[in-house]
């Protein structure tokens, strides 16, 4: 811990004042309970913020006492470290969820999941996001990453995005501005954080559009681990191939360190079938990474985002 035992009480004490619900201002929080791979140590401090004012506040009262803030989701795509995250993480969950609709443009909180967004949109007829029904994340993470599935990005339907800078002053990214690339975007590399995303969509027939989303979960369900706990998909496809196909073709389906395990039912995916750490993910990733190499030459390079202490 990087404050002394009075500034860390003063720090806590602020936060609950911009905060008063206990229940949202948390010490010491493991981090095996806020992350879909269920693994990770704990963090000095997590705060689920339910306001734009909220986060402001927090992250002004974490630059003055100069504690680091890390940004997260529902814990998708990320793998904490099994000592945990030194700081303040500000979760952005339910209480940032709000999803409202003006015509065909739907704008979502950025702890809005993707299926609620998804669903939301179904109801209203508006097609174009039916592919992102199973992505287990929120509308701000997904942006973050330009994430995407069967034949669909965010980047084909996000119009605008509203973001806290780190001087605490509001921006909107529109257009080139967002910067998509593969499973990349302009907040990659800034330190902005998304607040509420606005998405373009399409009209479109409800029960065709509902069939889609069937489809997808459908082709989810039976070719993804679904019933393990996961981060996603672990490595970048590489340029002219598909990293579960190497993996496969590598025999590596089913290789075991620890805790984690290559997915037998996909071999893009590590799952957790008990009791891993971030050490065994890490060393499966490497294991995995070296025997894909030394078979084809190609270089695996990993989606997941490694987060917290080393």
């Amino acid at each position: 811990m990087f404050l002394q035992k009075n500034e860390q009480t003063a720090f806590f004490e602020k936060l609950s004042i911009i905060i008063s619900d206990p229940e949202r201002v948390l010490r010491d929080e493991p981090m095996v309970n806020h992350t879909t791979f269920r693994i990770g140590g704990p963090a000095d401090w997590l705060v689920l913020p339910a306001s734009v004012e909220e986060i402001t506040a927090v992250l002004a009262v974490a630059k003055a006492a100069a504690v680091p803030v890390t940004v997260l989701g529902r814990g998708s795509n990320v793998l904490v470290s099994d000592k945990g995250i030194r700081g303040l993480v500000l979760r952005l969950g339910k209480h940032m969820s709000r999803i409202r609709h003006e015509g065909t443009t739907l704008f979502a909180g950025a702890g809005a999941s993707l299926g609620d967004v998804s669903r939301y949109a179904a109801k209203l007829s508006l097609t174009g996001l039916e592919f992102a029904i199973g992505i287990p994340g929120t509308i701000g993470g997904a942006v973050f990453m330009n994430a995407g599935a069967y034949e669909g990005e965010m980047r084909q339907v996000v119009s605008a995005v509203t973001a806290i800078c780190p001087d605490g002053g509001l921006a909107r990214y529109c257009g080139e501005a967002l910067a998509f690339s593969y499973r990349h975007s302009v907040f990659s590399d800034n330190k902005c954080l998304i607040c509420e995303v606005e998405l373009q969509l399409t009209p479109g027939d409800e029960t065709a559009i509902r069939a889609k989303m069937d489809e997808c979960t459908f082709r989810r369900n039976s070719k993804q681990p679904v019933e393990l706990p996961s981060a996603g998909s672990v490595f970048k496809r590489p340029p002219g191939y598909y990293a579960g196909t190497l993996i496969e073709q590598t025999g590596l389906k089913g290789l075991t360190v620890g805790g984690a395990q290559v997915s037998e039912k996909h071999a893009g995916f590590i799952v957790n079938i008990g009791g891993a750490t971030a050490s065994d993910v890490m060393n499966l990733i490497r294991e995995v990474q070296s025997r894909v190499y030394e078979k084809f030459s190609v270089r695996l390079e990993p989606e997941v985002r490694q987060i917290g202490e080393p």
